[in-house]
């Protein structure tokens, strides 16, 4: 199952009143499992899955409270998580990071890398102006729509 069809049936189940969904196919089983508010979560990957998703899975239940509402508002424009990854600031490891709070980014600038299926995904700025924040961990699990960066 490709992460474009998995991608859309996590959105399927959060929009919708089902709890729970599971799906059988050749390449092997997928579990989407809604809790409450959280984000749903990918509880149990088939064997025949990537070991990106895998090694998500776990990681996507603690999610929520590793990202739990900043004490004040987010102001500016949110750059989320286009994908289920593990979140990186730099291109190599130990390497200086894209970006630094304070930066001047300029729209379709690479802020930052999600590595997805061992494939490296260059998320660039969708927007012009100064990264107020980063709200994402380097080396972390990200979830799809998860906020990243504040651009001011």
């Amino acid at each position: 199952m490709d992460l474009r069809k998995l991608k859309t049936l996590i959105d399927l189940v959060s929009e919708s009143n089902v709890s729970e969904l599971e799906i059988t196919e050749a390449e092997g089983k997928v579990r989407i499992v809604k809790a409450g508010i959280a984000p749903p979560a990918v509880a149990l990957p088939a064997m025949a899955m990537p070991a990106a998703a895998v090694a998500a899975a776990p990681a996507a239940v603690a999610a929520p409270a590793a990202t739990a509402a900043p004490a004040e508002p987010v102001t500016g424009f949110i750059v989320k998580s286009p994908m289920v990854g593990t979140f990186y600031r730099s291109a190599t490891p130990g390497g200086s990071p894209f970006v630094e709070v304070g930066q001047k980014v300029n729209e379709g600038d690479v802020i930052c890398i999600i590595e997805a299926m061992k494939i490296l995904n260059e998320i660039e700025a969708e927007k012009s102006g100064t990264i107020t924040q980063v709200l994402g961990e380097n080396g972390q699990a990200v979830e799809y729509g998860q906020p990243l960066f504040v651009i001011e």
